[in-house]
């Protein structure tokens, strides 16, 4: 079982993957997009071994929509919103500066999933109707 921590900003994720036991295995900063999440796949395949399966991955992240969270859910993880102010509390017990890092964020976000993950909210995929629905409204 992994857990990553995924902090996003508007061009770029900042990730650490965590084992069972909260141990940082790898942490990384991705581009936004294709090229990202490519490099995110990497980073979770480079620490989950062989017998790694999809459903073995544990993402948080503070947002339920988008690319990115699609693309996370199309690969088969488990992927849980958590609310920004959900994070910001969970991360008090780390310190009480409330100064901001992208890596800081990564890391709670992981131990959430890990620590809390039945207190969180999972994030459903769209089903095909939502998706067809999307498209035809993106279409011009």
């Amino acid at each position: 079982m992994l857990f990553i921590g995924d902090d996003w900003a508007e061009d770029h994720h900042d990730a650490e993957v965590q084992d069972d036991a909260g141990g940082r295995l790898g942490t990384a900063r991705l581009p936004e997009g294709v090229e990202g999440i490519a490099k995110l796949h990497a980073l979770i395949a480079r620490h989950g071994g062989e017998g790694l399966e999809p459903g073995d991955v544990v993402v948080g992240i503070e947002t339920d929509r988008g690319p990115w969270v699609q693309a996370l859910i199309a690969t088969g993880y488990r992927v849980y919103a958590v609310n920004p102010k959900q994070a910001a509390r969970f991360k008090e017990r780390y310190g009480t500066s409330g100064a901001k890092s992208d890596k800081g964020d990564a890391h709670a976000l992981a131990d959430m999933v890990r620590i809390d993950g039945a207190q969180l909210r999972p994030v459903a995929g769209d089903s095909d109707q939502a998706q067809a629905a999307k498209v035809f409204a993106r279409a011009p």
